[in-house]
């Protein structure tokens, strides 16, 4: 259990000198899935001049070229961030790892892109290899109750799960709807195996801090990077994992449990991080500069 538990920090310059790195979450944190969060993306573009990079790590389940005209609909200026990194591009290398095999998709068409170039053999879940699941196939109406059916079909053939996304659910404006972590959860409970491709596990780091050295021309020192998040299991644990600072945002997809979302109750902060066994570097009620 944590000793203590940091202070506010509602200033992002006050934490900024201390590091030369940022691996930031998108959705929770940049955007809510409707619009982009200005101050959040004016911090950004502040640190990015002051000789930072930024990394944006996400569990969006398509390949990280694919997140940009999303983020450029929502109106994420393009100078917020040096990259991306997506569960669409681990998803992808894991797909690479099965050669040969047929897959069945369980999740929307929109993320059909997460298979763009590989050259797969589709099946239905009768007949398929394994299966991807990249979320629900209405997200406004479905939970995953309604694909226990499906994945009774997928346990008794025991069939292998790649998780395109592990988040269990994101807020889109003002709704919470469930990813495709959900869906894996479930299917882990009646026995099945799955791979978690993204946050909070370590393929989806090492790619982000790979394409940060890329950018900066030589590797940060992990006393050097902050992770920033919106969520305890997946951003929290991985920047835990990863032995790297992080700068929690309680306006996220905690905020509900958390009381207000302008004036998170302490009390509720204390007991989620005493659950968790460690406190985050910083909390921010939102990231601004």
């Amino acid at each position: 259990m944590p000793s203590s538990m940091p202070a506010f920090t509602d200033r992002f310059s006050v934490l900024a000198p201390n590091y030369d790195l940022l691996l930031c979450d998108v959705w929770g944190v940049v955007h809510n899935g409707v619009a982009a969060y200005p101050e959040a993306c004016d911090a950004l573009k502040r640190f990015r001049a002051g000789g930072g990079s930024v990394i944006l790590i996400t569990n969006a389940p398509r390949p990280g070229e694919a997140v940009v005209p999303l983020l450029d609909r929502y109106g994420v200026a393009r100078e917020a961030y040096d990259g991306i990194v997506s569960s669409g591009d681990v998803t992808r290398e894991a797909i690479g790892g099965r050669p040969g095999e047929s897959v069945f998709h369980l999740g929307p068409e929109r993320d059909r892109s997460i298979f763009d170039g590989l050259g797969l053999r589709f099946a239905p879940v009768e007949s398929a290899d394994y299966a991807v699941c990249s979320g629900l196939a209405d997200d406004e109406t479905e939970t995953p109750e309604d694909y226990r059916a499906l994945l009774g079909v997928m346990r008794q053939r025991n069939l292998f799960m790649i998780c395109g996304n592990p988040d269990v659910v994101v807020e889109r404006g003002d709704k919470r709807i469930y990813c495709a972590g959900a869906i894996a959860d479930l299917y882990g409970t009646l026995g099945g195996k799955v791979l978690y491709a993204g946050k909070p596990y370590r393929p989806i780091y090492d790619r982000a801090l790979a394409k940060a050295a890329q950018a900066r021309g030589a590797a940060v020192a992990h006393r050097r990077v902050l992770a920033i998040g919106d969520s305890l299991r997946t951003d929290f644990t991985g920047a835990r994992e990863l032995g790297i600072d992080f700068l929690f945002v309680t306006s996220g997809i905690h905020a509900e449990e958390l009381g207000a979302r302008d004036n998170p109750d302490a009390a509720a902060l204390r007991e989620i991080f005493s659950a968790a066994g460690q406190s985050p570097k910083g909390i921010t009620r939102r990231l601004a500069w």
